[in-house]
Formats: structure tokens, C-alpha cells, sequence
């Protein structure tokens, strides 16, 4: 068995999670050599895998395991890498965080060539998931290790049909083709009493022997046991269309690596605050960016509410209140809340006007984007009592009554308007008096800020109180805060190199000039890995989140006016090819929040084509293709977002398999600089040829 049940399915015949881990640390501390590259993690560019990572290192840190982390932005990157792992003599654990579920990792392509003391662990949200990963047997396949969260208990059918045909011969093959041959001899011999004489003599006497001068009744035994475990065609087509069925219904996600680490550190007994912090953020993650449904997030949400609870008690006299109300107790109190999250942008810590305005669910309610929508949301404002001067200033100056009074009025007037879910349970964190209370949708805006644009692009950022001060003084500056994470990046090194010997590999790694000409991701990735754990560089990086949420609002409210949006006959298709955020959206992971912004605001405005079914009753959103030009390298970057139903819900993604089909139709230059299938890099000459292709093939969606 090469998946690991969640521990709640485990048994003594089926270890969990923690089986996996004292293995990992047997094998270390029986290692002839060990250094920083005998543990190796390699870490996808997402907050889930992201807040995994911190979690894990913390694990093997208490259990003084030495490892190294290494960023892995996509495929490419990821073969790269692999070639560098086969001169590492001392590396027996290798841990992918959502990567690697889709590959063979054990063919010969990936790490199947690897020696035998090398085992793979895949801890990997992004589904489906590759089924000889996870059922494949023998001393080579139970070398990789899939971090289930249960799904695969479900998959009975799906591991018949895999096992079935990667282990049952062929139907028509030339063993099948010589076996029914000699079946058909031997019942036409059959049919002569004297041959079935000589047949049923055996010895060293003189009588005829068949051309097959053997064990016949084994070679009938052994025909008719082939016959009862064979497949038929019809059976073997039917479990073709049934692994097809699987891969191809589109991509999803499952639990979350955060979450997967948590329940590990659960069952070792070494929960903290910090620990169910960053799990936290790795849920609120995938929800607000709908990688999974309302329904799931409120799965893990009640396990996280009760764990909260748990490790924070409060004080008999402190209720537990909503967020407005959350103040630290104490300089040093770290402690997690549960609190009721409104869904509006950043609004603790911007101002209530920008919070609403810049939010995607208000966008789509009131139609931000035209006159009368930012009239509709002043007229909110103005109903509810608050004053434009109130309003426009930072959330944390507002009146005290004001704040309290919130909520309430938000619930008795806001139905009005069509905001009927302006709210979802959520959590914050206190940080001492170091800063006020951060939100944990706050802190993913923060980190995902980081991720995507603390480095690589000119951004601009907005200096605290000086919006008011004309524009003689200048309201930004330009964003310098990935220097941060860089220096901190360097510092640990340096000291990770003075405590640590044979660690010259690490060194060699990020060595003089490597270290200068680090992609902007690399960077990027430090910096917000640092910033998990420093409320900082967390806090500083807001700015960067409100500079980033305006420039998709200024780029989504241009394509709705300026009608960018062209109707294709299965999805919706937005190109940016000019603008003076080209740069920015060339960016995968924005271009993505563009995409999202789309389907949101949109989702209630444009028609959408009919449900199947008798009636045909009810609409759905159209699949986005949002396409931006990087005028770098004269290249394409191409996102493909599904629409949903209704807000909260998600629909599988089809455009991973759609991309792959079209792209071979039209022999479109293209690649996948993501872990992402539905991310697609293609040549600026052939953007319009696949576009038309991809009209083609989409119409199953």
C-alpha cells in the first residue's frame, strides 16, 4: 500500500501519518551521512504549501532533523531539479508539497531511477491524483509515499480498473493468439478416439506424442485459469473509459498540505498556536481563492473553531465577540479567536469606502465599475449613517460607535442592495501591542501580495495619511520591502553555515553571484516564507495587498467599460495586450485574481448557458480565458478560470485538458511554467490560431 489513510481510517495493517514520519526520522539518524541535502522539501509557489512547509520545518527542527527547502516554481524547474537531487549521495527523503500528484513519479522520468534508499512523500491538495502513485506495488513503487486525506478510500472502482490494466495482459496478444491456436488443435484431436488413446498414455512408450510434448492437462489448467482472470475486450474498454473518466473530469482539490501537516502534528501531541495559525491560513487560502467550496471550507472550519477554543481559553468576564471587538490582553498575547469575517477587502486596515469598493462580491451586487454602482455603494454608506468624511478615513480612526454599530446596520440595511452574504466564519490572530489584531483572509492577502509581486515588478504603494495631502506631496512609494525578505534569507544561511558542518552544498548553492541573479520568484518566496513568522514584514506587506487589489480594479473596471469580453461559444475570452499594469498581470498568480475578480462581478450580469437536464432549468457562469501579453519575452500568459453556479460553489477546472488538446491541434508553441495545467505560456504569433482551436474543444464543458 503506497497511500497513507488520515489516522481516523488507519490501523495496524495501515499506517498513517505518523508511521511516515518516524520513518523519515529512522532513516536520518541511520544515515552514514547526513547533512542539510539528506532531508530535502520541495515547495510549490502557493500560501498552502507554503504555510506546510514552515509547519513541517518546525517538526523536524524539534526532532533535530536537518533539511533544506528549496522553491520548485513549475514542471520545468521541478526537471531541473531532479538532475540536481541525482549527484546528491546523502539524500534518502524527499518531500513534495502540492507537486508531483499528477506525475509517474516512479517511472523513469521522474525518480524511478533513483536509488532504492530514496523515498518520495507527495503531500499534494491538487487532484486527481496519478493512480500509480498511489496503488502501484512492488520494492520500487512503495518507495512513494501519497499523504491521503481519504479520498482514496472511495476509489475502489477507479483502483480495479487501474490494477486491472496495468497487471492483466493484453486480450489480443500473441501469448492469447497461440494459446487459442492450440485449443482449437487440441479439440479437433480430440474428436478422434484414437488420438484421445495416445494422449491419454504417458511414459516412455513408443506411441505418438503431441506437438506440444509436455504436461498437457497443466497446459489446459493453466488455459482455462488465464481464461477466468483475463480481461475481455468489453471489460478492458470499460475501465479505459473509466481511468479516462477520472483524469479527465477536470482538476479539483482536496485537503489542504497545512491541514495534512496539522493532523500530523496532532498525533505527535505538538499542536500550538503557531501551528493551528498557519493551518488556518492554508484553508482560508483555497477558499478565498475557490479552489474548494463553502461546504468544505465549513468542514474544516468546525475542527479548527473547536481547536481554537482549545488552545486559546478565555477569561470567564471576555466574550467571545466578532473581530471589531478582538483587542490583545496582554503585550505577549500571540492567541487565535474565532471570529465573523465581512467580505470586504482589508477593511481593518484600510478605509471602509476603498474595503467595500475594492471587494468582488460588493463589485458584482452594486456594479461598482459604472456611475450609478458607486453611487449605489455611497447611498449604502449614507443610509446606514456614516458620513463620507468617516468613510474615507483609515478603518482603525474611525468612531468607536461606528465600528460597533457595523455590523447590525449592515444586516438590516444591506439586503436591500442584494448583499445577502457579507459574511463567513473565520479567525484572527492578536499580536501583542505590536500591531492590531490581523484577520487570517487579511494575512493570506498579505502573503499572496508577497508572493506574487514583492519582487519583479515596479509597484507602488500608499503612504498612511498622506492620501489627503494634495498632490503636491505625493500619495506612494515605490515598494522596497522584498529587500527584507532577501536579507533575512541571507542572514539565515550565514548562520545555518556557522552552525552546521558538511554543509558546504548549501553554501555552493546560493553562492556570490547565483544568489544575485535569483528569479524575482525566489525572492518572493523568502520573503513571504519569512513573513509567516514576523508580523513585520507581514504587516508592511498590506500596502502592497491594497496596491495590488487596485490594480485589478482598475484593470477589471476598463474591460467591462471599454466591452473587452468576447463571447466565444463555450467561454469568454479577455486579452490584454497594452495597459500600464502589463507588466503586473503578466504575472500568472495576478492574472488569476483578475479572472476570479471577472467570474464574481460578472457571475449575476452576463448570461450564462443552461444546466443540463429535462427543464434546463437555472444558469451558470461561462468559463474565463484571461490572456496578458509579457512583453519581455514576446510572450502570452494564458489563465483558465470555471464559473460557478452560485457564490461559495466551484467547479471542477476543464481547461487543463482542454489547453493540452488544443495547443496539439494547432502545434502552438507553447509551455507550462506552472505546477498549474490550466496556466498555459504560449508565442504571441500563435495566441489567435489557439484561441480558435480552443473554441473547438471546448464545447463539451
Amino acid at each position: 500500500m503506497v497511500f497513507l489513510p488520515p489516522p481516523h481510517l488507519a490501523s495496524a495493517s495501515r499506517p498513517a501519518y505518523a508511521e511516515a514520519y518516524a520513518n523519515i526520522l529512522v532513516a536520518h539518524r541511520r544515515s552514514p551521512l547526513t547533512s542539510a541535502s539528506s532531508v530535502i522539501i520541495l515547495v510549490a509557489p502557493d500560501v498552502d504549501a507554503l504555510c506546510a512547509a514552515k509547519m513541517l520545518a518546525e517538526l523536524l527542527k524539534q526532532d533535530d532533523v536537518m533539511h533544506r527547502i528549496i522553491p520548485v516554481s513549475g514542471l520545468a524547474d521541478l526537471e531541473r531539479m531532479k538532475d540536481e537531487l541525482a549527484t546528491y549521495a546523502e539524500l534518502h527523503t524527499l518531500i513534495l508539497l502540492n507537486m508531483g500528484a499528477i506525475l509517474d513519479l516512479s517511472s523513469e522520468n521522474w525518480f524511478g531511477e533513483f536509488g532504492m534508499k530514496l523515498t518520495v512523500h507527495i503531500i499534494d491538495s491538487n487532484r486527481p491524483q496519478n493512480l500509480a502513485n498511489m496503488f502501484a506495488g512492488g520494492e520500487n513503487g512503495e518507495r512513494f509515499i501519497v499523504w491521503d486525506d481519504g479520498e482514496a478510500e472511495n476509489m475502489g472502482e477507479e483502483r480495479k480498473a487501474w490494477e486491472a490494466l496495468t497487471y492483466e495482459p493484453e486480450p489480443d496478444s500473441d501469448e492469447d493468439s497461440e494459446l487459442d491456436d492450440e485449443d482449437d488443435v487440441r479439440s479437433n484431436e480430440g474428436d478422434d478416439p484414437d488420438n484421445d488413446e495416445d494422449f491419454s498414455e504417458r511414459g516412455p512408450s513408443g506411441k505418438r506424442r503431441s506437438l506440444g510434448d509436455g504436461d498437457r492437462s497443466q497446459g489446459k489448467r493453466r488455459k482455462l485459469d488465464d481464461q477466468s482472470t483475463r480481461l475481455s475486450r468489453e471489460q478492458r474498454e470499460t475501465y479505459h473509459k473509466l481511468i479516462a473518466k477520472y483524469y479527465g473530469s477536470g482538476s479539483w482539490y482536496g485537503q489542504s498540505a497545512s491541514a495534512t501537516m496539522y493532523i500530523l502534528a496532532t498525533v505527535l501531541e505538538r499542536v500550538d498556536c503557531d501551528l493551528l495559525w498557519l493551518a488556518i491560513l492554508g484553508l482560508t487560502f483555497q477558499y478565498t481563492t475557490a479552489r474548494i467550496s463553502r461546504d468544505a471550507y465549513d468542514k474544516y472550519h468546525s475542527i479548527y473553531y473547536d481547536e481554537v477554543f482549545r488552545l486559546n481559553p478565555l477569561p470567564p468576564d471576555v466574550a467571545a465577540n466578532t473581530t471589531d471587538a478582538i483587542t490583545a490582553m496582554s503585550p505577549d498575547d500571540l492567541s487565535v479567536r474565532a471570529a465573523e469575517e465581512l467580505r470586504f477587502m482589508l477593511f481593518r486596515h484600510w478605509t471602509l469606502y476603498d474595503s467595500m469598493y475594492h471587494s468582488s462580491y460588493v463589485a458584482g451586487k452594486l456594479g461598482i465599475w459604472k456611475e450609478r454602482g458607486r453611487k449605489r455603494l455611497t447611498g449604502l454608506l449614507a443610509k446606514m449613517g456614516f458620513s463620507i468624511p468617516q468613510t474615507q478615513q483609515p478603518y482603525a480612526h474611525m468612531d468607536l460607535d461606528l465600528k460597533h454599530q457595523l455590523r447590525a446596520k449592515l444586516d438590516s440595511i444591506a439586503p436591500e442592495y442584494g448583499l445577502v452574504e457579507l459574511t463567513y466564519p473565520s479567525f484572527a490572530r492578536c499580536f501583542g501591542y505590536r500591531a492590531s489584531p490581523l484577520g487570517a483572509a487579511d494575512a493570506v492577502e498579505a502573503v499572496s501580495a508577497l508572493l506574487d509581486v514583492a519582487g519583479g515588478v515596479r509597484m507602488e504603494v500608499e503612504v498612511e495619511g498622506a492620501r489627503h495631502g494634495g498632490e503636491w506631496f505625493g500619495g506612494g512609494r515605490l515598494w522596497e520591502g522584498g529587500r527584507n525578505g532577501e536579507e533575512q534569507r541571507e542572514k539565515r544561511i550565514e548562520v545555518g553555515n556557522r552552525q552546521k558542518d558538511g554543509d558546504d552544498d548549501v553554501d555552493a548553492d546560493v553562492d556570490g553571484e547565483e544568489r544575485k541573479e535569483r528569479t524575482w520568484w525566489v525572492k518572493n518566496f523568502w520573503a513571504a516564507y519569512d513573513a509567516l513568522s514576523d508580523i513585520v514584514p507581514l504587516r508592511d506587506a498590506l500596502s502592497l495587498a491594497m496596491s495590488l487589489h487596485r490594480a485589478i480594479i482598475r484593470q477589471g473596471t476598463s474591460i467591462i467599460d471599454k466591452q473587452d469580453i468576447r463571447t466565444m461559444r463555450s467561454h469568454r475570452v479577455v486579452v490584454l495586450s497594452q495597459g500600464p499594469d502589463l507588466a503586473l498581470f503578466a504575472h500568472p498568480g495576478v492574472l488569476a485574481r483578475l479572472g476570479l475578480w471577472l467570474v464574481d462581478a460578472l457571475r449575476d450580469r452576463l448570461p450564462g448557458t443552461k444546466i443540463g437536464g429535462l427543464q434546463g432549468r437555472g444558469k451558470k457562469s461561462l468559463p474565463f480565458v484571461v490572456a496578458c501579453l509579457n512583453e519581455r519575452t514576446q510572450t502570452y500568459v494564458v489563465v483558465g478560470i470555471m464559473g460557478a453556479l452560485d457564490f461559495g460553489d466551484v467547479r471542477r477546472n476543464e481547461f487543463g485538458l482542454a489547453f493540452i488538446e488544443a495547443k496539439q491541434r494547432c502545434n502552438a508553441r507553447s509551455r507550462h511554467s506552472t505546477f498549474d495545467a490550466s496556466v498555459l505560456e504560449i508565442e504571441q504569433e500563435d495566441l489567435k490560431l489557439f484561441l480558435e482551436t480552443l473554441c473547438e474543444v471546448g464545447e463539451g464543458y
